[in-house]
């Protein structure tokens, strides 16, 4: 059964023009389908096997506006077209025994393209059922019907967004045979145009929907590789800064260790000292043991402070209360004096005049530097003279502390056994000025006496290492 012609010749050939042209025009309109149902399908094209990859226009229509507006506009335009086709049959072949066939078909294709959206874009079974029995009763449409042709252009996207790429190759060939045959049954003639128009264009679009799948791939795997550097940038910047956090932490105890050491722990040392003294005392001298139990106050209510201080802001307590280094140094040698009550002498000077206030990291420093340098003249020298001189250069600031005490055998810096030097003193004044980007010297021989120097530069203030 075929759609028969009616009128003239002349309208018949007419009629014969636009379908040909119509089916042209309709193969045409695949090129354009094609290339946005690529764009459409970027979400599930995957692998590198044509028949593994799929063009998943439905997913990325949920997420990508442009693709959801493209889908609305084919299915806008299958019901447009299957509408015009029915309406033509109707105008051209009133009456016609088939004409109830026809119009239940076209309903039937129509409520059939209405439940696509609703089975989901994957090619499922239940999926591709539904798209093979859509093609059947357009295809059988066609044959009674060749005008119906024109509802090729939405059945090329939705078998392309849906389909594998070999499969929907071969429904795009087949879809273009029933639109050639359909040209040729409502041509007066043979047309060369009708039969190799629509298979290139078709071949065209094809190509350009092929070429899309794989630039959708490489994208994918770009935007996969750029997440992949993101995620290792995101994970070296983590590992970056924990490993920061671990060396802070670090640093900041060895400070700390340094701190308590020059202050709380040396005074805890004199304090115990002096009670000692005074214990032994007690009974034969009253006044002495008194006055070493005064000193040994003094000495707690100093490392009160200093703990408060620690509290606060970890600065020393002598900087504290104003007057910079030098009036620090001189508070300093004065307790020290004091504390010995005539057994230790200690004098203070400076030399020069600093071009500007000194950091507050070197003051702190080397008033460390010259707590701990005073504490083991103290406790381990036997001296009985003692002297700190602080010396302002252009480039630099120099501390020196010397005693006239029994002296020792110095040894270089990192040789550190058994027999050296008790405690945590001398290393910890060589990290604070080691910190500083300074050095730390120390000219010392048995029954000379001692000489410790700590000089700072006052360019860098950076540990170089």
């Amino acid at each position: 059964m075929v759609e028969h012609r009616s009128g003239s010749p002349d309208a018949e050939a007419a009629e014969a023009g636009a379908a040909g042209t119509a089916g042209v025009a309709g193969t045409a309109g695949v090129a354009g389908a094609t290339a946005e149902a690529g764009a459409a399908g970027v979400g599930q094209v995957a692998g590198s096997d044509p028949d593994a990859q799929v063009a998943g226009a439905g997913q990325v229509a949920g997420s990508d506006p442009d693709a959801r507006w493209l889908a609305l506009l084919m299915h806008a335009a299958f019901f447009l077209l299957l509408g015009a086709s029915l309406t033509r049959f109707l105008m051209r072949h009133p009456g016609e025994a088939r004409t109830p066939w026809i119009i239940a078909l076209s309903i039937t294709l129509a409520v059939l393209y209405l439940l696509g959206p609703v089975l989901g874009s994957r090619p499922t079974p239940r999926r591709l059922t539904w798209l093979g029995v859509l093609v059947i009763v357009w295809m059988v449409l066609v044959v009674l019907a060749p005008s119906f042709a024109w509802c090729a252009v939405p059945l090329f996207y939705t078998g392309l967004r849906i389909l594998p790429p070999r499969a929907a190759l071969a429904l795009v060939a087949l879809l273009t045979v029933f639109v050639v045959a359909a040209q040729l049954r409502l041509a007066d003639g043979f047309d060369p145009n009708l039969v190799l128009a629509p298979p290139a264009v078709a071949a065209v679009a094809t190509a350009v929907f092929v070429h899309m799948q794989r630039q959708a791939v490489r994208q994918r795997e770009l935007a996969a590789r750029q997440r992949e550097l993101i995620d290792d940038l995101l994970r070296t910047r983590r590992e970056l800064a924990a490993t920061e956090r671990r060396e802070g932490t670090l640093a900041e105890r060895q400070r700390l260790s340094m701190e308590i050491h020059d202050t709380l722990a040396q005074g805890l040392s004199s304090q115990q000292m002096l009670l000692q003294a005074a214990d032994r005392t007690w009974s034969a001298d009253p006044d002495a043991a008194r006055r070493h139990v005064r000193t040994a106050t003094g000495i707690a209510e100093r490392n009160l402070a200093e703990a408060r201080r620690f509290v606060h802001d970890l600065a020393p307590a002598d900087l504290a209360e104003g007057g910079g280094l030098e009036a620090a140094l001189h508070a300093l040698a004065a307790r020290e004096s004091a504390q010995a009550e005539g057994a230790l002498t200690v004098h203070c000077h400076v030399e020069g005049t600093p071009n500007a206030p000194l950091p507050d990291r070197v003051q702190s420093a080397l008033l460390r530097i010259a707590q701990g340098a005073l504490a083991n003249v103290r406790e381990h020298s036997g001296a009985t003279a003692a002297g700190l001189t602080l010396t302002h250069l252009d480039d630099r600031v120099v501390l020196d502390i010397g005693d006239n005490g029994r002296g020792f055998t110095a040894e270089p810096e990192g040789v550190r056994g058994a027999r050296t030097v008790r405690g945590h003193g001398l290393p910890a004044m060589r990290a604070r000025v080691r910190q500083l980007g300074g050095t730390l010297t120390i000219e010392s021989a048995p029954g000379e006496g001692t000489v410790l120097s700590a000089e700072v530069p006052l360019t860098t203030t950076e540990d170089p290492t």
